[in-house]
């Protein structure tokens, strides 16, 4: 055990840790001879390549812009169905049915890495 250097100007508080806190054993954290591996490092959960990190930072826009199209068109077509144009609405229906069909078949395009 290395020799213990007081540092605080209370004598009390001079003691080593283990005579303050007898609860601590030598085994319970940094001193435990079976714990090889503290857990991740800095940037764990970080995307590593950035190929693909671009990749799936443009995917996420193209979702964020279509989510975006499909709630203001939603808006639109109920918008025009309370306002009793009925045809405006059914296009409008329409259009954003095919606009969910070509974002799920471009997501079905889309390279296989998930």
């Amino acid at each position: 055990m290395p020799s213990y250097r007081p540092g605080s100007a209370e004598p009390r508080l001079n003691r080593p840790v283990r005579e303050r806190y007898p609860q601590i054993r030598p085994t319970s954290g940094w001193t435990d001879p079976r714990i090889t591996h503290t857990g991740p490092g800095p940037g764990a959960g970080g995307e590593q390549n950035p190929e693909r990190a671009a990749g799936l930072n443009a995917r996420l826009v193209l979702v964020l812009t279509a989510v975006t199209g499909q709630l203001w068109g939603l808006t639109v077509v109920v918008d025009a169905w309370m306002a009793g144009r009925t045809g405006t609405a059914w296009w409008g229906a329409a259009f954003l049915c095919l606009s969910f069909l070509v974002v799920l078949g471009l997501w079905a395009l889309g390279p296989k890495d998930r």
